[in-house]
Protein backbone atom coordinates (compact mmCIF):
# COMPACT_ATOMS: atom_id res chain seq x y z
CA UNK A 1 0.00 0.00 0.00
CA UNK A 2 1.35 3.52 -0.60
CA UNK A 3 1.38 4.41 3.15
CA UNK A 4 1.42 8.34 4.48
CA UNK A 5 5.18 9.07 6.57
CA UNK A 6 4.43 9.83 9.89
CA UNK A 7 7.53 9.72 11.28
CA UNK A 8 8.01 13.29 12.03
CA UNK A 9 4.39 13.48 13.73
CA UNK A 10 5.04 10.43 15.99
CA UNK A 11 8.89 12.09 16.76
CA UNK A 12 6.55 14.76 18.41
CA UNK A 13 4.53 12.73 20.53
CA UNK A 14 8.33 10.83 21.85
CA UNK A 15 9.97 14.03 23.09
CA UNK A 16 6.81 14.87 24.48
CA UNK A 17 7.78 12.39 27.45
CA UNK A 18 4.70 13.14 29.26
CA UNK A 19 2.08 11.56 26.58
CA UNK A 20 1.59 8.36 27.20
CA UNK A 21 1.03 5.65 24.39
CA UNK A 22 -2.35 5.12 24.62
CA UNK A 23 -2.91 8.62 24.41
CA UNK A 24 -0.82 9.02 21.54
CA UNK A 25 -2.60 6.11 19.66
CA UNK A 26 -5.94 7.53 20.46
CA UNK A 27 -5.58 10.91 18.82
CA UNK A 28 -4.07 9.10 15.25
CA UNK A 29 -7.22 6.99 15.01
CA UNK A 30 -9.45 9.95 15.85
CA UNK A 31 -7.91 11.66 13.38
CA UNK A 32 -8.20 9.01 10.73
CA UNK A 33 -11.36 8.22 11.41
CA UNK A 34 -12.38 11.68 11.22
CA UNK A 35 -11.35 11.41 7.18
CA UNK A 36 -13.47 8.11 6.93
CA UNK A 37 -16.21 10.25 7.99
CA UNK A 38 -15.90 13.11 5.93
CA UNK A 39 -15.40 9.99 2.96
CA UNK A 40 -17.41 7.34 3.83
CA UNK A 41 -19.92 9.15 5.89
CA UNK A 42 -19.38 6.65 8.96
CA UNK A 43 -16.24 4.96 10.09
CA UNK A 44 -17.89 1.92 11.84
CA UNK A 45 -16.68 -0.51 10.02
CA UNK A 46 -12.71 0.68 9.30
CA UNK A 47 -10.07 -0.41 11.94
CA UNK A 48 -6.93 2.28 12.36
CA UNK A 49 -3.86 0.38 13.32
CA UNK A 50 -0.86 2.57 13.98
CA UNK A 51 2.39 1.53 14.19
CA UNK A 52 4.01 4.08 16.12
CA UNK A 53 7.24 2.47 15.85
CA UNK A 54 7.60 2.51 12.04
CA UNK A 55 5.75 5.82 11.97
CA UNK A 56 2.85 4.63 9.62
CA UNK A 57 -0.43 3.11 9.82
CA UNK A 58 -3.03 1.00 7.69
CA UNK A 59 -6.69 1.17 7.56
CA UNK A 60 -8.27 -2.29 7.11
CA UNK A 61 -12.20 -2.04 5.65
CA UNK A 62 -14.40 -4.82 6.82
CA UNK A 63 -17.34 -6.25 5.26
CA UNK A 64 -19.57 -9.14 5.22
CA UNK A 65 -20.28 -10.87 2.28
CA UNK A 66 -23.90 -11.46 1.15
CA UNK A 67 -25.13 -12.99 -2.52
CA UNK A 68 -25.62 -10.55 -5.75
CA UNK A 69 -28.26 -8.68 -5.12
CA UNK A 70 -28.58 -8.77 -1.63
CA UNK A 71 -26.57 -5.67 -0.65
CA UNK A 72 -28.74 -3.32 1.68
CA UNK A 73 -25.82 -1.17 3.78
CA UNK A 74 -22.93 -0.96 1.31
CA UNK A 75 -20.70 0.41 3.88
CA UNK A 76 -21.19 -2.91 6.13
CA UNK A 77 -21.94 -5.83 3.18
CA UNK A 78 -20.19 -6.42 -0.18
CA UNK A 79 -21.66 -8.83 -3.12
CA UNK A 80 -20.52 -11.94 -3.40
CA UNK A 81 -19.33 -11.17 -7.11
CA UNK A 82 -17.49 -8.22 -6.23
CA UNK A 83 -15.57 -10.27 -3.72
CA UNK A 84 -14.15 -13.06 -5.35
CA UNK A 85 -12.41 -10.35 -7.62
CA UNK A 86 -10.29 -9.43 -4.67
CA UNK A 87 -9.91 -13.35 -3.55
CA UNK A 88 -11.49 -16.41 -5.36
CA UNK A 89 -12.23 -18.61 -2.21
CA UNK A 90 -14.34 -16.07 -0.44
CA UNK A 91 -17.54 -17.57 0.47
CA UNK A 92 -20.71 -16.21 1.02
CA UNK A 93 -20.99 -15.04 4.94
CA UNK A 94 -17.64 -14.38 5.27
CA UNK A 95 -16.16 -11.18 6.34
CA UNK A 96 -14.10 -9.61 3.74
CA UNK A 97 -11.01 -7.86 4.95
CA UNK A 98 -9.63 -4.59 3.05
CA UNK A 99 -7.11 -2.52 3.12
CA UNK A 100 -7.94 0.87 2.06
CA UNK A 101 -4.57 3.08 0.13
CA UNK A 102 -4.46 6.15 1.84
CA UNK A 103 -3.84 7.96 -1.54
CA UNK A 104 -7.73 7.35 -2.16
CA UNK A 105 -8.65 9.98 -0.06
CA UNK A 106 -6.33 12.71 -1.81
CA UNK A 107 -3.49 14.64 -1.74
CA UNK A 108 -5.65 17.48 0.00
CA UNK A 109 -7.28 15.33 2.03
CA UNK A 110 -3.82 13.53 3.18
CA UNK A 111 -2.42 17.05 4.00
CA UNK A 112 -5.27 18.44 6.07
CA UNK A 113 -4.94 15.17 8.10
CA UNK A 114 -1.23 15.80 8.65
CA UNK A 115 -2.32 19.31 9.72
CA UNK A 116 -4.58 17.90 12.10
CA UNK A 117 -2.50 15.60 13.67
CA UNK A 118 0.46 17.97 14.46
CA UNK A 119 -2.32 20.68 15.74
CA UNK A 120 -3.79 17.33 18.14
CA UNK A 121 0.12 16.85 19.39
CA UNK A 122 0.42 20.70 20.05
CA UNK A 123 -2.64 21.08 22.03
CA UNK A 124 -2.20 18.18 23.48
CA UNK A 125 1.40 18.91 24.56
CA UNK A 126 0.05 22.34 26.15
CA UNK A 127 -1.91 20.47 28.40
CA UNK A 128 -0.03 18.24 29.67
CA UNK A 129 2.56 21.55 30.14
CA UNK A 130 -0.68 23.08 31.62
CA UNK A 131 -1.27 19.91 34.05
CA UNK A 132 2.31 19.41 34.79
CA UNK A 133 3.15 23.35 36.49
CA UNK A 134 -0.49 23.60 37.31
CA UNK A 135 0.08 20.25 39.76
CA UNK A 136 3.32 22.34 41.01
CA UNK A 137 2.00 25.74 41.84
CA UNK A 138 3.51 26.55 45.35
CA UNK A 139 6.96 24.71 44.91
CA UNK A 140 10.62 25.57 44.48
CA UNK A 141 11.66 25.21 40.73
CA UNK A 142 15.72 25.74 39.02
CA UNK A 143 15.61 27.50 35.83
CA UNK A 144 18.10 28.97 33.40
CA UNK A 145 17.88 32.71 32.24
CA UNK A 146 17.27 32.45 28.81
CA UNK A 147 16.32 36.38 27.90
CA UNK A 148 16.06 39.17 29.77
CA UNK A 149 13.65 42.16 28.87
CA UNK A 150 12.46 45.03 30.92
CA UNK A 151 9.25 44.03 32.44
CA UNK A 152 10.58 39.91 32.57
CA UNK A 153 12.30 37.64 32.46
CA UNK A 154 12.72 34.21 30.11
CA UNK A 155 13.87 30.88 31.73
CA UNK A 156 13.98 27.98 30.15
CA UNK A 157 13.19 24.18 32.70
CA UNK A 158 15.33 21.27 31.85
CA UNK A 159 12.67 20.20 29.48
CA UNK A 160 13.48 23.59 27.50
CA UNK A 161 9.65 24.98 28.43
CA UNK A 162 9.56 28.81 28.55
CA UNK A 163 8.64 29.94 32.32
CA UNK A 164 8.07 33.77 33.08
CA UNK A 165 9.42 35.43 35.71
CA UNK A 166 7.81 39.29 36.02
CA UNK A 167 9.42 42.11 37.27
CA UNK A 168 6.61 42.38 40.13
CA UNK A 169 7.78 39.42 40.46
CA UNK A 170 11.22 39.60 41.13
CA UNK A 171 13.33 41.00 44.25
CA UNK A 172 13.95 44.70 43.97
CA UNK A 173 17.82 43.45 44.66
CA UNK A 174 17.72 40.70 41.54
CA UNK A 175 19.97 41.01 39.15
CA UNK A 176 20.19 38.33 36.39
CA UNK A 177 22.53 37.39 33.16
CA UNK A 178 21.69 35.10 30.48
CA UNK A 179 23.01 31.82 31.16
CA UNK A 180 22.30 31.97 35.11
CA UNK A 181 20.12 29.01 37.11
CA UNK A 182 17.59 30.88 39.54
CA UNK A 183 15.10 29.43 42.35
CA UNK A 184 11.94 30.65 42.51
CA UNK A 185 8.29 29.47 43.17
CA UNK A 186 5.19 28.43 40.68
CA UNK A 187 3.02 30.81 41.68
CA UNK A 188 0.33 30.28 38.61
CA UNK A 189 -0.50 28.74 35.11
CA UNK A 190 -2.17 31.29 33.28
CA UNK A 191 -3.97 30.66 29.58
CA UNK A 192 -2.87 33.21 27.09
CA UNK A 193 -4.16 32.74 23.31
CA UNK A 194 -5.02 29.02 24.50
CA UNK A 195 -1.30 28.61 25.27
CA UNK A 196 -0.65 28.18 28.89
CA UNK A 197 1.94 31.06 30.61
CA UNK A 198 3.78 30.04 33.33
CA UNK A 199 4.37 32.43 36.33
CA UNK A 200 7.22 32.17 39.09
CA UNK A 201 7.81 34.21 41.65
CA UNK A 202 10.62 35.28 44.26
CA UNK A 203 8.34 38.08 46.18
CA UNK A 204 5.40 35.53 47.46
CA UNK A 205 5.61 34.19 50.89
CA UNK A 206 4.98 31.21 49.80
CA UNK A 207 8.85 31.44 48.12
CA UNK A 208 10.17 31.86 51.30
CA UNK A 209 8.20 29.41 53.18
CA UNK A 210 9.40 26.55 50.51
CA UNK A 211 13.09 27.87 51.53
CA UNK A 212 12.19 27.31 54.91
CA UNK A 213 10.54 23.86 54.63
CA UNK A 214 14.02 23.38 52.04
CA UNK A 215 16.53 24.40 55.22
CA UNK A 216 14.73 23.02 58.13
CA UNK A 217 14.30 19.52 58.78
CA UNK A 218 11.08 19.83 61.32
CA UNK A 219 9.39 22.05 59.47
CA UNK A 220 9.41 19.51 56.60
CA UNK A 221 8.34 17.01 58.56
CA UNK A 222 5.82 18.69 59.96
CA UNK A 223 6.97 18.78 63.58
CA UNK A 224 7.02 22.98 63.25
CA UNK A 225 4.29 24.89 61.22
CA UNK A 226 4.55 28.03 59.70
CA UNK A 227 1.49 29.67 60.76
CA UNK A 228 1.77 32.85 58.75
CA UNK A 229 4.51 35.04 56.69
CA UNK A 230 4.81 38.68 55.49
CA UNK A 231 6.98 39.76 53.19
CA UNK A 232 8.09 43.06 52.32
CA UNK A 233 10.28 41.94 49.38
CA UNK A 234 13.91 42.25 50.20
CA UNK A 235 13.94 44.70 53.00
CA UNK A 236 12.33 42.63 55.70
CA UNK A 237 10.03 39.27 56.66
CA UNK A 238 8.39 38.23 59.66
CA UNK A 239 7.88 34.44 60.12
CA UNK A 240 5.35 33.44 63.06
CA UNK A 241 5.68 29.58 63.20
CA UNK A 242 4.46 27.06 65.72
CA UNK A 243 5.79 23.60 67.17
CA UNK A 244 3.63 20.79 67.49
CA UNK A 245 6.40 19.08 70.26
CA UNK A 246 7.31 21.04 73.35
CA UNK A 247 10.68 19.67 73.40
CA UNK A 248 11.46 21.96 69.96
CA UNK A 249 12.25 25.09 70.03
CA UNK A 250 10.29 26.41 66.81
CA UNK A 251 12.40 29.76 66.62
CA UNK A 252 15.61 27.43 67.46
CA UNK A 253 14.84 25.20 65.35
CA UNK A 254 14.42 27.87 62.46
CA UNK A 255 17.87 30.01 62.78
CA UNK A 256 19.98 26.88 63.54
CA UNK A 257 23.32 27.23 65.18
CA UNK A 258 24.16 30.76 65.28
CA UNK A 259 22.19 31.35 62.20
CA UNK A 260 23.29 28.49 60.34
CA UNK A 261 19.90 27.85 58.28
CA UNK A 262 18.56 31.16 57.99
CA UNK A 263 21.48 32.22 56.45
CA UNK A 264 21.27 30.77 53.38
CA UNK A 265 17.75 31.93 52.74
CA UNK A 266 19.26 35.21 53.71
CA UNK A 267 21.51 35.39 50.86
CA UNK A 268 18.78 33.54 48.48
CA UNK A 269 16.65 36.46 49.80
CA UNK A 270 18.87 39.29 48.77
CA UNK A 271 19.68 40.00 52.62
CA UNK A 272 16.13 40.43 53.12
CA UNK A 273 16.14 40.55 57.40
CA UNK A 274 14.09 37.77 58.81
CA UNK A 275 12.36 37.84 62.19
CA UNK A 276 11.35 34.52 63.30
CA UNK A 277 8.87 34.54 66.43
CA UNK A 278 7.01 32.11 68.06
CA UNK A 279 3.08 32.40 67.19
CA UNK A 280 0.35 32.59 69.83
CA UNK A 281 -3.45 33.20 70.47
CA UNK A 282 -2.54 35.90 72.75
CA UNK A 283 -3.21 38.76 71.02
CA UNK A 284 -1.21 40.81 73.29
CA UNK A 285 1.96 38.77 73.11
CA UNK A 286 2.09 38.12 69.52
CA UNK A 287 2.07 42.46 68.91
CA UNK A 288 4.60 42.37 71.01
CA UNK A 289 6.67 40.12 69.22
CA UNK A 290 5.73 40.83 66.00
CA UNK A 291 7.45 44.54 66.66
CA UNK A 292 10.70 42.73 67.04
CA UNK A 293 13.56 43.74 67.67
CA UNK A 294 11.56 46.60 69.35
CA UNK A 295 10.70 46.36 72.83
CA UNK A 296 7.20 47.75 74.06
CA UNK A 297 6.47 49.16 77.85
CA UNK A 298 2.94 48.86 77.69
CA UNK A 299 -0.32 48.48 75.10
CA UNK A 300 -3.78 50.06 75.05
CA UNK A 301 -5.85 47.23 73.26
CA UNK A 302 -9.36 47.65 71.36
CA UNK A 303 -10.18 43.90 70.51
CA UNK A 304 -13.58 45.15 68.70
CA UNK A 305 -11.74 47.39 66.56
CA UNK A 306 -8.67 45.70 65.96
CA UNK A 307 -6.39 48.75 67.20
CA UNK A 308 -3.33 48.53 69.64
CA UNK A 309 -1.71 51.91 71.12
CA UNK A 310 2.06 50.40 71.99
CA UNK A 311 4.03 52.57 74.17
CA UNK A 312 7.41 52.35 73.66
CA UNK A 313 10.90 53.83 75.43
CA UNK A 314 11.90 56.81 72.69
CA UNK A 315 15.02 54.65 71.92
CA UNK A 316 12.82 51.66 70.66
CA UNK A 317 10.52 53.86 68.96
CA UNK A 318 12.60 53.90 65.53
CA UNK A 319 13.06 49.93 65.79
CA UNK A 320 9.16 49.59 66.33
CA UNK A 321 8.61 51.66 62.98
CA UNK A 322 11.60 50.55 61.30
CA UNK A 323 13.02 51.74 57.73
CA UNK A 324 10.39 53.23 55.80
CA UNK A 325 7.70 52.03 58.01
CA UNK A 326 8.57 48.47 57.19
CA UNK A 327 8.17 46.58 60.60
CA UNK A 328 5.29 48.15 61.62
CA UNK A 329 3.45 47.78 58.51
CA UNK A 330 4.63 43.69 58.75
CA UNK A 331 3.73 43.70 62.15
CA UNK A 332 -0.32 45.00 61.28
CA UNK A 333 -0.23 42.87 58.45
CA UNK A 334 0.91 39.39 60.69
CA UNK A 335 -1.33 39.85 63.79
CA UNK A 336 -4.30 41.66 61.48
CA UNK A 337 -4.33 44.82 63.82
CA UNK A 338 -3.94 48.69 62.72
CA UNK A 339 -0.97 49.66 65.60
CA UNK A 340 -0.03 52.91 66.88
CA UNK A 341 3.24 53.82 67.97
CA UNK A 342 3.88 56.04 71.00
CA UNK A 343 6.58 57.31 72.91
CA UNK A 344 6.21 56.15 76.76
CA UNK A 345 4.73 59.33 78.86
CA UNK A 346 6.04 58.47 81.90
CA UNK A 347 9.32 59.45 80.00
CA UNK A 348 8.13 62.11 78.57
CA UNK A 349 7.49 63.86 82.24
CA UNK A 350 10.60 63.12 83.33
CA UNK A 351 11.95 64.80 80.54
CA UNK A 352 9.71 67.49 81.06
CA UNK A 353 8.17 69.54 77.73
CA UNK A 354 8.37 68.97 74.03
CA UNK A 355 7.92 70.56 71.02
CA UNK A 356 5.92 68.37 68.17
CA UNK A 357 8.87 69.21 64.90
CA UNK A 358 5.82 70.41 62.78
CA UNK A 359 5.70 73.63 65.11
CA UNK A 360 9.45 74.18 63.61
CA UNK A 361 8.31 74.52 60.09
CA UNK A 362 9.02 77.99 59.10
CA UNK A 363 12.55 77.36 59.88
CA UNK A 364 13.01 73.37 58.66
CA UNK A 365 11.81 72.13 55.34
CA UNK A 366 9.01 70.04 55.57
CA UNK A 367 10.88 67.59 53.54
CA UNK A 368 13.31 67.21 56.29
CA UNK A 369 10.94 66.99 59.05
CA UNK A 370 9.04 64.47 56.73
CA UNK A 371 12.15 62.16 56.86
CA UNK A 372 12.93 62.59 60.38
CA UNK A 373 9.18 61.80 61.10
CA UNK A 374 10.50 58.46 59.19
CA UNK A 375 12.62 57.26 61.87
CA UNK A 376 10.24 57.82 64.37
CA UNK A 377 11.40 61.17 65.60
CA UNK A 378 8.47 63.48 65.31
CA UNK A 379 9.00 66.30 68.45
CA UNK A 380 12.49 68.28 69.29
CA UNK A 381 13.59 66.08 72.10
CA UNK A 382 13.71 62.78 70.05
CA UNK A 383 15.60 63.83 67.54
CA UNK A 384 17.79 65.43 69.89
CA UNK A 385 18.50 62.19 71.76
CA UNK A 386 19.58 60.33 68.52
CA UNK A 387 23.58 61.49 68.18
CA UNK A 388 24.33 63.16 64.50
CA UNK A 389 26.54 59.60 63.38
CA UNK A 390 22.84 58.03 63.85
CA UNK A 391 20.77 60.46 62.62
CA UNK A 392 22.76 60.84 59.43
CA UNK A 393 22.91 56.45 59.16
CA UNK A 394 19.07 56.22 59.61
CA UNK A 395 18.46 59.26 57.31
CA UNK A 396 18.61 60.30 54.08
CA UNK A 397 19.78 63.34 54.99
CA UNK A 398 23.09 65.48 54.75
CA UNK A 399 25.48 66.24 57.78
CA UNK A 400 25.56 69.64 56.86
CA UNK A 401 21.73 69.60 56.68
CA UNK A 402 21.75 67.58 60.43
CA UNK A 403 24.05 69.78 62.11
CA UNK A 404 21.51 72.84 61.13
CA UNK A 405 18.47 70.98 62.26
CA UNK A 406 20.25 70.44 65.32
CA UNK A 407 21.32 73.86 66.07
CA UNK A 408 17.58 75.22 65.41
CA UNK A 409 16.20 72.49 67.91
CA UNK A 410 18.71 73.49 70.53
CA UNK A 411 18.26 76.90 70.24
CA UNK A 412 14.53 76.73 70.58
CA UNK A 413 14.95 74.47 73.84
CA UNK A 414 17.67 76.91 75.12
CA UNK A 415 15.52 80.05 75.13
CA UNK A 416 12.60 78.20 76.95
Amino acid sequence: MSSINLIDAFQDFKEAENIDRPTMMKVVEDVFKTLLRKKYTSDENFDVIVNAEKGDLEIIRRRMIVEDGQVEDPLAQVAYSDAVKIEPDFEVGEELYEEIDLLDFGRRAILAAKQTLASRISDLKKNVLAKKYGDRVGEIISAEVYQVWKKEILLLDEEGNELILPKSEQIPQDYFKKGESIRAVVKKVDMKNNNPVIILSRTSPEFLAKLLEIEVPEIFDGLIVIKKIVRDPGERAKVAVESYDDRIDPVGACVGMKGSRIHGIVRELKNENIDVINWTNNIQLLIQRSLTPAKITSMELDQENKHANVYLKPDQVSLAIGRRGVNIKLACELTGYELDVYRDSEDEEVEGFDIDLDEFSDEIETWVIDELKRIGCDTGRSVLKLTPEELERRTDLEKETIEEVIRILKEEFDKE
